[in-house]
């Protein structure tokens, strides 16, 4: 027996709003965050442009859908870059923090508008990051938090928070401006190289304050 009306639009109305950040990651990967149009993303799910409204708010959500949808893929692949790797000593921890930036770096490059599209999107003036989009992001931080707390160890949490997002925020600076079109191009095994300097400085120097 089919299930009544009003039991099936919820189903109805998710398979749309996955059909829509479909059409929307496509967009975004083939011509960044700016090609999102309403009245195109209408026409892809063939609605009219009021039923893309009672899926999502506006165009900021749903570009805050598609990022959540690349953070996870990013973290995939972060943890199948790096967890196969021992995490026992301070040596491993390095490996680690190398491993998962390089990880950071091809998967950058190989997502390029929609990894850009993750520090572009700028919400309007009084608008809150909704919850579920601020977990996303802090989820990310775990990969260097994990193998920071194995080498420094007496370092207290917020610290190791502080080093973790700055580590982080050294390799993202090298990446966006190795990849950024408008400088000279940087091969990527230099890139790579630079990173991998950094990562290693950055320890020796946590490693002997700690």
């Amino acid at each position: 027996m089919n299930a009544p009306l009003s039991d099936r639009r919820p189903e109805r109305r998710q398979a749309q709003l996955a059909a829509l950040i479909d059409a929307a990651e496509r967009r975004i990967a083939e011509g960044g965050a700016q090609s999102l149009r309403a009245r195109d993303l209408a026409a892809d799910l063939g609605i009219a442009l009021g039923g893309l409204y009672n899926l999502v708010t506006d165009l900021d959500e749903l570009a805050l859908r598609v990022s959540s949808r690349t953070l996870g893929r990013l973290g995939a692949a972060l943890t199948a870059a790096s967890s196969a790797l021992p995490l026992t000593t301070r040596d491993d921890a390095v490996e680690r923090l190398v491993t998962i930036a390089h990880a950071y770096l091809h998967f950058a490059k190989g997502n390029l508008l929609l990894w850009r599209t993750l520090f572009e999107l700028r919400l309007a003036e009084g608008t809150a990051l909704p919850a579920w989009a601020a977990d996303d992001q802090l989820r990310l931080f775990r990969h260097v938090a994990e193998p920071l707390a194995l080498l420094v160890p007496d370092m207290d949490e917020p610290r190791q928070t502080l080093a973790a997002r700055t580590l982080f925020a050294a390799v993202h600076g090298i990446v966006t401006l190795g990849l950024e079109e408008r400088l000279v191009a940087v091969p990527l095994t230099a890139l790579e190289a630079q990173i991998e300097w950094l990562v290693r400085a950055t320890c020796r120097g946590l490693s002997g304050e700690a």
